[in-house]
């Protein structure tokens, strides 16, 4: 669908992508995930055309596009602010781009009201001015106006930024579920983990211009091809010399393990390195507890099923164990 060939950036002396390799499939959701400055939202800028890059192509449906203007590159864009005109009624911003393809009057209007219903957008809404709308609203706007043109392609960059967290959780299952009744072909840029590994098919992991790995939310997570996603993808344990040992590991590499990986209190299974250990600390999240533990000379973090009646205070002794086969190692 669009495929990202050895793309090469530059802003004077500073390369900023340094050949990137991406192919998006046909009705993916596909993600541009990691830290700020580290090139998702250049590499975003690369396909919608705002950017020209020095090397490398940008191809959609086989056909290449790297000089193609942005106006004739059939992608719909939801910008980070959303870029909506406030003045104009939500109706107006809905239409502009079809009235900039000079479409007939009765068409536009018919394309207006089949998306505002799509997207859950009342008549009384479309009225309304833009600057009348709730963040959560005209985000909604905003995406009707990227789908109402029909594109190719819908290119997102960080679109539940500036929304609080309650609304930034209920709009995120809203934009998953409308991707998959559109069906259209999905790139989003964000640096919460969270969000990428709720929305994605696959995920693109950035750092300084590169890209670490691309799989899928289960690929980078619990097989993480690098130290850097591994780190950067959730929380986890860098697991020092006493957990080395116990465990046979190799000393000239570093070795992690997830929270949820590290058993605690179990019967202990064959290959498995169990440690005594004393809990330091806890936070209580209700579906689940956080335990800081010491144990193997270093503080290790679990994170436990609250099942309401095994919950472990702090100073209490616990048994602590890892399976070889959980740890990753770079």
């Amino acid at each position: 669908m669009i495929q990202l060939k050895d793309i090469v950036v530059k802003f004077g002396d500073f390369e900023a992508l340094h050949n990137i390799n991406v192919h998006v499939k046909e009705g993916e959701f596909f993600t541009f995930l990691g830290p700020s400055g580290c090139g998702k939202t250049t590499t975003l800028r690369t396909i919608t055309g705002f950017i020209e890059p020095v090397g490398g192509s940008v191809s959609m449906q086989g056909e290449d596009i790297t000089h193609v203007p942005i106006e004739k590159r059939n992608i719909g864009i939801v910008f980070q602010s959303y870029a909506l005109f406030p003045t104009m009624t939500v109706k107006d911003n809905i239409a502009f781009g079809l009235k900039i393809k000079k479409l007939p009057k009765a068409e536009i209007a018919k394309k207006v009201a089949d998306i505002a219903r799509k997207v859950d957008l009342s008549d009384e809404q479309l009225a309304k001015a833009v600057s009348q709308l709730s963040g959560g609203q005209q985000q909604r706007v905003a995406i009707a106006r990227a789908l109402v043109t029909e594109p190719a392609i819908i290119c997102m960059d960080e679109p539940l930024s500036n929304l609080d967290a309650k609304l930034r959780v209920q709009l995120r299952n809203e934009l998953k579920k409308m991707q998959r009744e559109f069906g259209i072909t999905t790139i989003y840029v964000t640096h919460d983990q969270e969000e990428a590994l709720t929305l994605s098919d696959r995920i693109a992991v950035f750092n300084k211009g590169y890209i670490e790995q691309i799989g899928t939310p289960n690929e980078v997570y619990n097989h993480s091809a690098t130290e850097f996603v591994a780190n950067f993808i959730g929380d986890i344990n860098p697991l020092g010399e006493g957990f080395m040992k116990g465990l046979g590991l190799p000393g000239d590499k570093h070795h992690f393990i997830r929270l949820e990986r590290v058993r605690v209190n179990r019967a202990k299974d064959a290959d498995e390195f169990q440690v005594k250990g004393v809990i330091q600390s806890r936070e209580y999240y209700g579906l689940y507890i956080k335990y800081y533990i010491d144990a193997a000379g270093q503080t290790i973090k679990v994170i436990e099923k609250n099942d309401g009646i095994n919950i472990y205070e702090p100073g209490e002794s616990v048994s602590v164990g890892i399976h070889p086969q959980d740890v990753m190692s770079y």
